[in-house]
């Protein structure tokens, strides 16, 4: 396979299987059908904050719990702290052996908060002020 195949099919597969927290809210808001986010932390982690409308499930659990709550032609996109945790990956892992389609959302719940996207808790939905290190102020996409 000559440099430039390769790199194709790395580039590609990365697409195919990884999405970012711009791309998932983005997805979010429009209401693309059978988009199903989910959340892999602890439950005490998960009460910090989540992305709003996740679905809460721990990775020990998936195998267990994934089909009774996650519909088989779901999109799932799973999630964990940040860019230092494999949680999301493991996640995925769990979701894939299952037979779903499933995409890492690289970033984490860090970059999502990071970002300004909603958070919610049990005080309801708020909103962090964007950090300039990972996105527009100015709330403008940054068009990558």
């Amino acid at each position: 396979m000559s440099d430039n195949a390769a790199a194709l099919a790395h580039f590609a597969a990365r697409l195919a299987f990884e999405t970012d927290v711009s791309d998932v809210a983005a997805d979010l808001a429009a209401g693309v059908p059978g988009v199903v986010v989910v959340d892999s932390r602890s439950r005490e982690s998960w009460d910090q904050g989540h992305i709003e409308g996740a679905v809460h499930l721990p990775t020990a659990e998936i195998a267990a719990r994934a089909p009774g709550l996650v519909p088989r032609e779901a999109a799932v996109v799973t999630y964990c702290w940040g860019p230092g945790c494999n949680g999301a990956t493991r996640a995925a892992l769990e979701f894939a052996k299952l037979g779903y389609r499933v995409k890492e959302m690289i970033g984490g719940f860090e970059y999502w908060a990071r970002e300004g996207f909603p958070v919610e808790t049990a005080s309801g939905v708020t909103r962090h002020p964007v950090d300039a290190l990972t996105a527009p102020v100015s709330g403008i996409a940054c068009a990558c």
